[in-house]
């Protein structure tokens, strides 16, 4: 019996053996035409009439073993036209076919926007990417989003495990806030058009002009080592053929249209609908450039003020949009071709936000609200962004310049209604503060980006790129009052000191600008190893100005609450109060910053299944401060230097168990840097008396990271992946809330002593087919973030002023400023086609997250937690035929209460309501309609 077992084993052994040296090989390398014949990455090889394929590898490469005979293969991509080749294999042999695929005559059934870095949008694609790519990072293309009915990145980016959106407080990458993330717009550094936030708002940017983003959550040597959350790279589209396509879209937002809205009367016009009034409302010239306490004469003060108090109470329309997109194609011959890409897209839209919103202090009887309002908010919101892409491309040349244009405007009537002082009982629920404020933005960014292939096979290639933007934020004649509210709607408020103030805030960025130089060395017999070796560093120039005109003591005014300038006026004109300059010395500021860096990448693949990725930055990183205290006009500005290099090595390694599932490790180190006017020497002040002071005494936080991930791509659409994260943190920065002398709250800025975090992410994407046949057309897609944080203080810290003392925080152990504890992402997608041309998607987005701090307690009050949100979102995306698709969208169908809340382990407890400000954000509904011809 033994015998027969050993000839049975030995029998196969070698029955194995013969089959698989009787098998043959067919692999090649694909190339796309339209790039000039580079290598096409996440195509599909397939034997016809089997199940037998492949993909290509990120240098077009595949590869199939198969048994002797002969066979039809096809090489497909979507949007490209489909090649069938007839082939004979041989045993023991290996037979090489190479095939370019091109777009062709293909009909616009699938359009394909390629990117420079990843080169296709489709989500298996990307998949794909994600999978074979060394450093831990995910992608998102158009495809993904347009299936999504998502219309802007910032959307986008929240389909990624452990992003957030959190209102107007732009995203959380991993429960860490805006300031921990950095953005580039093709590996070009970019700068903000907003100072109050890190990096652009990512909203602004229409799908239609983005190919691909991709986020890094590790560090790798050629990005910037500003981030601890993630960094973004926006790929901007490139044409593949000559296409024009516009965009219709209207929305409804339960609470905001159709409504009785409040909009500032120089608003309410044609130039206002258009977001073209900042001019109406600047600085009067007879200023001049510095402060000089000029008092205004009555026919100055007439002339110099062309938006007045008046506010229109209006009926709001639906919000809308447009976009048009036009690009075109020519090919120049000798493997040469020229592209062009000209996108704008414009919107504007009209949002009411009603809650309340109190602070708190100690009173008599323990700790309770000081001020109590019900709050206000109606914004009258535009946007224009606009993309010129030029693209020129030889068989070893690239050359490509991008010119991308931001305009925002936002109008803000914004009513406090109640308590001013519940201590004093001043204007017990009466007492009405109106702030009219006209926020506008203007970006302008230029980029110049080249690639070269000093070798004929490419092994060798030189790329570089130079971007220059100019900024510009400004809040012109941002005006208030107080008063207290009487019948019909009137008001009775005085003239004098601060009411009926008038603020202009300018920031200004003068220049800023961004290069980038890079040498790429591939190596070994099979071409798998790349030395990488580079430049990339920015400068920015920036100044501000901020000026407060304000009245002489004059009469009280009693009119109506939306038209009381013509009572003003009269004042002005008999002469019963005049206008003053009242800008201290603090009102000028300078701001210049610059990064340089040099760095060094080795990726090294030292078989089929290990991979190393590791290398060294080494970044200089310095930030000039000016600035004057109260004083002098003439005093000599006061000059902060903050600079340090930085030593930021990384190392990312990928181990693949087998051809669907890997292992990756990532550690390195980075730093943060603050958020503009978070170290910015100016105190922002509001109506109520609240402010923001900026402490420009901030230092850099240095982190310490490390990832470790699994993941498992059972299908060309699944995946399912777990990562373990840590961080470490050494000055932290953190938002906190101080009082001045008047007891006002100060929202203002330090750095604590450490902080560590820790946690877990889990993601997957799961085709329902596997259940059952009835849901072959669904997938589940989920992510989901757990994380644990501690901060630590110090004893003393460094004031705004420059001043040192002892620490006032109530607690000086605690979670991380910003850092939720958990978050969730998920989605349910439904795909099905009524006929062979009209496709539809439906999706049901849902996403939480948990109670994070939103700014530390001092003074013995405990912190102000932000409570976690809901969202459930609805889309149905409907491509009709070639020419025709629309997308319908539902947001926030649960429409929960978004609060904040004073914690209840403070000193003394808090008597009353806890909340500190609550609002709605209401449902909505869009609808928007494409042609694309």
């Amino acid at each position: 019996m033994k015998f027969n077992l050993k000839f049975l084993f030995i029998t196969l052994f070698i029955c194995t053996i013969s089959i698989a040296q009787n098998k043959g090989t067919i692999s090649g390398v694909l190339t796309d035409k339209e790039t000039n014949n580079e290598a096409l990455p996440f195509a599909n090889v397939l034997l016809k009439g089997t199940n037998i394929s492949a993909n290509t590898d990120i240098e077009g490469k595949y590869s199939l073993n198969v048994n002797p005979g002969n066979y039809i293969i096809i090489f497909s991509f979507v949007g490209y036209e489909s090649v069938e080749k007839p082939v004979t294999v041989k045993a023991n042999e290996t037979i090489t076919v190479n095939q370019v695929l091109s777009s062709g005559s293909f009909t616009l059934k699938d359009v394909v926007v390629k990117s420079s870095a990843v080169n296709k949008e489709k989500e298996t694609a990307l998949l794909l990417d994600q999978k074979n790519a060394v450093v831990i990072k995910q992608s998102i293309g158009a495809q993904e989003m347009s299936r999504k009915g998502v219309s802007d990145v910032e959307e986008g980016l929240t389909k990624i495990t452990g992003i957030t959106k959190v209102g107007s407080r732009g995203l959380f990458v991993r429960g860490l806030e805006d300031r921990y993330n950095n953005l580039l717009i093709n590996d070009l550094a970019a700068p903000t058009n907003n100072p109050f936030l890190k990096i652009i708002p990512l909203d602004l940017f229409s799908t239609d002009i983005v190919g691909v983003i991709e986020v890094y959550k590790t560090f790798n040597p050629n990005i910037y080592g500003d981030f601890a959350g993630g960094t973004f790279n926006i790929q901007t589209s490139k044409n593949t053929k000559s296409i024009t396509k516009i965009n219709i879209g209207t929305s409804y937002i339960a609470n905001s249209n159709f409504k009785r809205f409040s909009l500032s009367k120089d608003a309410d016009s044609a130039e206002g609908f258009f977001g073209m009034t900042g001019d109406n409302r600047k600085l009067p010239s007879l200023l001049g450039g510095t402060p000089s306490g000029h008092v205004f004469t009555p026919q100055e003060s007439l002339n110099s003020f062309q938006s007045g108090f008046d506010v229109s109470p209006i009926r709001s329309p639906l919000n809308t949009s447009i976009g048009f997109l036009h690009s075109e194609k020519f090919d120049l011959g000798k493997d040469r071709n020229f592209s062009y890409i000209f996108s704008i897209n414009a919107e504007n839209s009209y949002g009411i936000q009603e809650g309340v919103d109190r602070t708190f202090a100690y009173q008599s009887t323990g700790i309770a609200y000081k001020t109590d309002f019900v709050t206000t908010d109606n914004h009258y919101k535009t946007s224009l962004t606009g993309l010129l892409g030029l693209n020129y491309s030889a068989k070893r040349f690239k050359l490509a310049y991008n010119s991308l244009f931001i305009r925002t405007t936002d109008n803000l009537i914004k009513d406090q209604f109640g308590v001013a002082n519940a201590e004093t009982g001043t204007g017990t629920n009466k007492t009405l503060i109106r702030t009219n404020q006209l926020d506008q933005s203007n970006y302008w960014n230029n980029q110049l980006l080249g690639e070269y292939a000093l070798t004929e096979d490419k092994s060798q290639t030189v790329k570089a790129g130079i971007s220059y933007a100019k900024t510009k934020y400004d809040q012109p004649d941002r005006k208030a009052f107080s008063g207290v509210k009487t019948e019909n709607d009137g008001v009775i408020a005085s003239i004098a000191g601060n009411n009926f103030i008038k603020q202009y805030l300018e920031i200004t960025g003068n220049s800023y600008f961004s290069g980038l130089a890079e040498y790429n060395l591939k190596f070994g017999s099979d071409k798998n190893h790349k030395l990488t070796v580079g430049y990339n560093g920015n400068k920015s120039d920036m100044e501000s100005s901020y000026r407060f005109i304000s009245p002489t003591t004059g009469p009280n005014v009693d009119a109506p609450l939306n038209s009381i300038d013509n009572q003003l006026n009269g004042y002005v004109a008999g002469g019963a109060f005049n206008y003053r300059e009242s800008s201290n010395s603090t009102y000028k500021a300078i701001l210049k910053e610059g990064t340089n860096a040099g760095y060094a990448n080795l990726l090294y693949k030292f078989n089929e299944k290990l991979e190393v990725n590791g290398g060294v930055r080494v970044e200089n990183a310095n930030r000039t401060t000016k600035y004057r205290q109260q004083g002098s006009f003439d005093e000599p500005f006061i000059t902060l230097n903050y600079d340090k290099v930085y030593f930021l090595p990384s190392v990312n390694t990928k181990y693949s168990i087998n051809e669907k599932s890997n292992i990756r490790l990532a550690g390195g180190i980075t730093y943060t840097k603050p958020v503009i006017m978070e170290a910015y020497p100016i105190e922002y002040i509001n109506a109520d008396g609240t402010s923001m002071k900026g402490n420009p005494y901030l230092v850099n936080s240095d982190n310490y990271n490390v990832d470790l991930k699994y993941e498992l791509f059972p299908t060309a659409k699944e995946m399912f992946a777990v990562g373990l994260f840590g961080k470490k943190m050494k000055n932290p920065i953190e938002r906190t809330l101080t009082a001045n002398a008047a007891g006002s709250t100060i929202i203002t800025y330090l750095n604590s002593d450490n902080a560590v975090l820790y946690g877990a992410e889990i993601e997957f994407i799961y085709d329902l087919g596997r259940l059952t046949n009835t849901f072959k057309d669904f997938s589940l897609g989920f992510n989901t973030s757990l994380m644990s944080t501690k901060a630590e203080v110090k004893p003393f810290i460094i004031n705004p002023d420059g001043s040192t003392s002892q620490s006032i925080e109530t607690h000086r152990s605690r979670d991380l400023q910003g850092a939720s504890k958990w978050l969730i992402n998920s989605d349910l997608k439904y795909q099905f086609d009524i006929n062979k041309n009209w496709s539809n998607t439906l999706s049901l987005v849902y996403s939480v997250f948990g109670k994070r701090i939103y700014a530390v307690g001092t003074n013995g009050l405990d912190h102000i937690y932000e409570l976690p949100v809901q969202q459930l979102d609805f889309v149905w995306s409907s491509k009709i035929n070639d020419h025709f698709d629309i997308k319908f969208s539902a947001d926030n169908l649960i429409d929960p209460a978004r609060k904040f809340e004073i914690g209840d382990n403070s000193v003394t407890p808090v008597v009353g309501d806890p909340i500190t400000r609550s609002y709605k954000k209401s449902r909505g509904f869009s609808l928007s309609l494409g042609s694309t011809f």
